[in-house]
């Protein structure tokens, strides 16, 4: 699941020159390409984005908007993938894509359990976010459903990367060498820990509702 730190490393210098040639468009183009196949990833993207918003190159409602639209296309294209192909194409070639069916799986299963909402929860989480659109394209959940939950958790999770970009300011270089996945494994736990008993809450007052409901 990790990715070696000189791999991501090339991933964030993609991030910086790809940002600094095309500006806002660059922005949304990177959003876009992590979407689809998880490279060069939102993270690098954004937090440069940002620093570009401290150095007063770019603003920071024009990388917020620009990044959430290149976000949710990428989303949109993986999900058509998922809901055309079907899984026996990602089984086959998701490899190519950064999709393993391992990861696949999980969020197969995530979407039997817990349903609609992990769309928005996966959004929030920095390894497999990338992976949901797939699912729920295969899952065949209506597009509309889909890309409204998508677009809350995008513009949450974009936003926040921004002002985090925005705040570090000239201390970019210190993170950039510091930006590697394996930083975000206890971020994750953290979040899946929380997500857990959100729903868990969620579950059992729906549960309960239902119980009420059959009692009257």
């Amino acid at each position: 699941m990790l990715l070696d730190a000189s791999v991501t490393d090339s991933f964030v210098t993609l991030a910086t020159h790809i940002i600094r040639d095309l500006g806002l468009g660059g922005v949304a183009l990177l959003t876009a390409m992590s979407g689809v196949i998880g490279i060069p990833g939102t993270e690098p993207t954004m937090l440069f984005a940002g620093f570009d918003v401290f150095q007063g190159n770019l603003t920071l409602l024009g990388i917020i908007i620009f990044g959430v639209i290149g976000d949710m296309a990428g989303a949109s294209i993986a999900y058509a993938i998922g809901y055309f192909g079907r899984i026996e194409l990602l089984e086959r070639h998701g490899n190519k894509l950064h999709v393993s069916p391992q990861r696949l799986q999980v969020a197969q299963r995530w979407f039997d359990r817990y349903g609609s909402p992990v769309v928005f929860v996966s959004r929030l989480l920095p390894l497999i976010r990338a992976v949901f659109p797939y699912a729920a394209g295969v899952a065949e959940m209506p597009f509309l459903r889909f890309f409204s939950f998508a677009a809350l958790g995008s513009v949450v999770w974009i936003t926040g990367l921004a002002l985090l970009g925005r705040a570090v300011g000239s201390n970019w270089e210190h993170w950039r060498r510091n930006l590697e996945y394996v930083d975000y494994v206890a971020l994750v736990l953290l979040v899946a820990v929380i997500v857990y008993l959100v729903v868990r809450r969620a579950r059992n007052a729906r549960a309960q509702r239902a119980a009420d409901v059959l009692s009257d």
